[in-house]
């Protein structure tokens, strides 16, 4: 026994990593956690027994983590994200404990299935796309390299949304994520943060005879933590994710209620909840962007708080807060948090304005994650002030002194200063977030090396010629973890036995298997693994959406979020190519390789021309899929509700990555990471990752088509007009007439105007211009399948050559560069 004294100070004691330890925990869990027999329970009963008994395993390494942090602070990373985008938890935690053995033998002798439980997780839909699962690769890696590290955002109720799709148009459900429960999670009421907002400020002068400014606010939130732990692999480090729930301060209105307005009642809770409803709630609307603002507001000011006052001691000395955390704004979601350190800096702990600005510069760092005007937040001046009027004030200030300092560096030149102010005053007064965060921030970094560039020379090119030394870049990466040893096992076991199991924490070591490449006997070992991942991928998307794909064709993928610049519609132009060619007849269906094309993507809901595609897509889909000239030759298939679950099994199946973003218009990607790294081979533009990509695996082992960036501008400024293209070129104008013949509407002309008139006559992302590069490129795809020796052989050199892309590198770049913590 544990004296009394001595209990709170006692390691927590995990269950015994034998199956019996496991099966009498997770029966345990069952009866005491679930009240239930294994004889009475449910297949959600099972699983969340099973999610609440693999925790255990991680929980006293998680204790620790916290109570050493306390006991021994060393600096740590503050992610702030609005994104997190984690997938499933469960086969994440038992690949982290090294328990996936013991927890299929335990669970067999109980008479039950891992892969059943396994399916009835729901992952949590806080993402939209590349920002949320980045945000979700990063934590990971920084757990597995012992670096402290606490991730804050919003707990979403319903998060992104589940897409159907009806009568081939996307129609969005609620992602009812939670319904089942949330076995991952851990509230924490008692720690809730006052969350202020609305009503005004007013001076007065303190004790000391100091004048200040009082915030008084016209209404209140609370904001309630959920923790979630974030293991290392196999290291013992488990940090925290921190995510934000909103409540009403004052949920229930008694009297009210009594009175018999039951609706009125519970107004406030309805109100105050509205916050963390939903991701990313429609914006096209006044209380749609206020109800935006709320979100970013809410999740910052409550993880600062936190950190402030519940994480550091009250005697901290705030000097000393650089020394303690770097805060990540991941992206201009949470820029916000600049003038709220500067609030409870100078209002609550009255430290004197410079000091305080001081401290603030040395604790934010600030990742760009677009290069697209319209993605760089700038949020009225009239809704901040009216939502926030303290940190307006704030923010009127801290322009007012940084446009001194430009003065001072640029003296005579006004208009430089005007483009360089925080606050436009066209189309309307606006505050600038982009610009706000690189004003604070101790590095401004871009996600790949053009990015970078182009962000230094193009975005923010006034602020990089003031302070060159605060940009820098640091290519992004993916967690090898999820992406390849959990996602991948027949190629996971293949890579180890080749090379040794540290590549799953060391992904350089990938680098072994060059000379593999030319092993025929590795060759087809790799090529049966790749057959399995197709055989695996095709049972679950015929249980899934029921599709029933072909077997013995090229796999060509293209997933990501629905959007112009992304050109899928330089896809489904080819795909119209080939069934063009085919129908018509000008192409003997023998000469045509067969491939099944896959679409994954969601497009926002008030993104008209994304959704019409959508509809374009599934069109085809459906026309195609449906005649016998194609069958056995083409293949559309686009599963609804794309998401990190079917990506585990997607990707390792593809043979072709589709990566074909106009160059200049992709910060980076990473699902083109991804497929390299589960040996496809890339179709792609010089844009984002895709270059360091090539010049790493080679020109040979990537097909390399479409302008360069520079190229892309010579034409802006030339004046694109993308009917010349449609004119000069036969294949494109047949592709494009047979979608405005009503060929894939039932005949309905119309259907697609809106889609071919934007192409002819705006084309913003210049598909057409692109079109016959695309076209011949994907000839050569053609031609290199045809020969699959030499095809497996660049797949392999791929996965060989991509160690680069882990997300731990990036890390390291992220610590060496600009956070200088240390593992712990």
């Amino acid at each position: 026994m544990v004296p009394t004294h001595d209990r709170a100070l006692a390691p927590v004691q995990s269950p015994e990593t034998d199956v019996d330890g496991f099966v009498g925990a997770f029966l345990r869990e069952l009866n005491f956690g679930q009240g239930v027999s294994l004889a009475r329970a449910s297949v959600n009963d099972q699983h969340l027994a099973l999610a609440r008994t693999v925790r255990q395993y991680l929980m006293a390494r998680w204790l620790e983590a916290i109570a050493q942090q306390r006991k021994n602070p060393v600096k740590a990373v503050g992610y702030l994200s609005a994104e997190y985008l984690l997938g499933r938890q469960l086969d994440n935690a038992l690949l982290a404990t090294g328990l996936v053995d013991v927890v299929e033998e335990g669970l067999a002798a109980c008479g039950l299935s891992l892969d059943t439980l396994r399916d009835q997780e729901v992952e949590p839909g806080l993402g939209n796309g590349g920002l949320g699962r980045l945000a979700a690769c990063f934590i990971d890696s920084l757990a597995t390299m012992s670096v402290p590290c606490i991730g804050y955002g919003i707990r979403y109720e319903y998060g992104i949304f589940r897409q159907t799709f009806v009568d081939g148009r996307q129609v969005e459900q609620p992602d009812t994520w939670l319904t089942l429960g949330g076995p991952w999670e851990f509230p924490h009421p008692e720690s809730s943060q006052l969350v202020n907002f609305a009503g005004h400020t007013e001076r007065f002068t303190d004790e000391d005879g100091v004048e200040r400014t009082r915030w008084v606010p016209g209404w209140n939130v609370l904001g309630v933590p959920y923790n979630y732990m974030v293991p290392g692999y196999r290291n013992g480090r488990v940090n925290t994710l921190r995510l934000w729930s909103a409540r009403a301060t004052k949920a229930f209105d008694l009297e009210i209620f009594n009175a018999g307005d039951y609706a009125e009642a519970v107004r406030a809770q309805t109100f105050a909840e509205n916050i963390s409803k939903v991701l990313y709630p429609e914006d096209s609307t006044p209380q749609g962007k206020e109800l935006r603002l709320q979100q970013q507001y809410f999740f910052v000011a409550c993880s600062l708080a936190d950190y402030m006052f519940e994480v550091l001691h009250s005697t901290f000395d705030p000097a000393a807060l650089a020394d303690r955390i770097i805060f990540q704004l991941n992206d201009t979601h949470p820029v916000i948090a600049v003038p709220e350190l500067m609030r409870l800096l100078v209002d609550v702990l009255k430290q004197p304005w410079d000091k305080a600005w001081a401290i603030t510069r040395q604790c934010f760092a600030y990742t760009c994650h677009t290069l697209l005007p319209e993605a760089l937040e700038v949020w009225p001046v009239e809704l901040i002030g009216r939502l926030l009027p303290r940190h307006m004030e704030i923010i009127e200030r801290i322009n007012a002194e940084f446009l001194d300092e430009v003065r001072a560096a640029f003296p005579g030149d006004e208009m430089r200063v005007r483009r360089m102010s925080i606050i436009s005053d066209y189309p309307e007064r606006g505050v600038r977030m982009a610009f706000l965060a690189t004003v604070a921030a101790t590095r401004v970094n871009g996600v790949a090396a053009l990015h970078s560039e182009l962000l230094r020379d193009k975005v923010l090119p006034d602020f990089s010629e003031l302070w060159p030394e605060k940009f820098i870049n640091v290519t992004n990466g993916v967690t090898p973890r999820r992406f390849v040893r959990q996602s991948n096992p027949l190629l996971s076991g293949l890579i180890t036995e080749a090379v040794g199991d540290g590549w799953v924490t060391d992904l350089d070591r990938l680098r072994g298997l060059e000379p593999l490449a030319d092993d025929a006997g590795f060759r087809a070992r790799f090529r049966e693994v790749k057959q399995a991942n197709k055989t695996r991928l095709f049972e679950l998307l015929q249980r899934r959406d029921g599709y029933d794909l072909p077997e013995g064709s090229m796999l060509d993928v293209m997933v990501k979020r629905l959007h112009e610049y992304k050109r899928q519609s330089l896809k489904l132009l080819h795909i119209v190519t080939l069934y063009e060619s085919l129908v018509s007849g000008r192409v003997d269906p023998a000469d045509i390789v067969p491939r099944t094309f896959i679409f994954g993507a969601k497009a926002a809901p008030g993104y008209r021309m994304a959704k019409e595609t959508i509809y374009l897509i599934n069109s085809v889909a459906s026309v195609v899929n449906a005649d016998p000239r194609a069958k056995g030759v083409l293949t559309v298939a686009f599963p609804a509700n794309y998401n990190v679950t079917l990506a585990e099994t997607l990707i390792p199946a593809a043979d072709l990555s589709e990566q074909i973003s106009l160059a200049g218009k992709e910060a980076s990607g990473t699902g083109n990471m991804k497929f390299a790294l589960n040996g496809a081979l890339t179709i792609g533009t010089d844009d984002g990752a895709n270059v360091e990509l090539r010049q790493l695996v080679g020109d040979d082992n990537f097909f390399l088509f479409g302008m360069l960036e520079p190229e892309v501008a010579a034409l802006t400024e030339r004046g694109y007009v993308p009917s010349s293209f449609y004119e000069a070129d036969d294949d494109l104008k047949r592709a494009i007439d047979l979608i405005s013949s009503g060929a894939f509407s039932g005949g309905d002309r119309g259907a697609f105007e809106p889609l071919v008139s934007n192409l002819l006559h705006e084309d913003r992302f210049m598909a057409l211009a692109d079109y016959r590069a695309y076209v011949d490129a994907q000839a050569k795809v053609d031609a290199a399948y045809g020969d699959q020796e030499a095809w497996s052989r660049s797949a392999i050199l791929n996965i060989a050559r991509c160690g680069f892309f882990s997300s731990d590198r990036s890390m390291r770049d992220y610590i060496d560069r600009i956070w200088h913590t240390e593992p712990v």
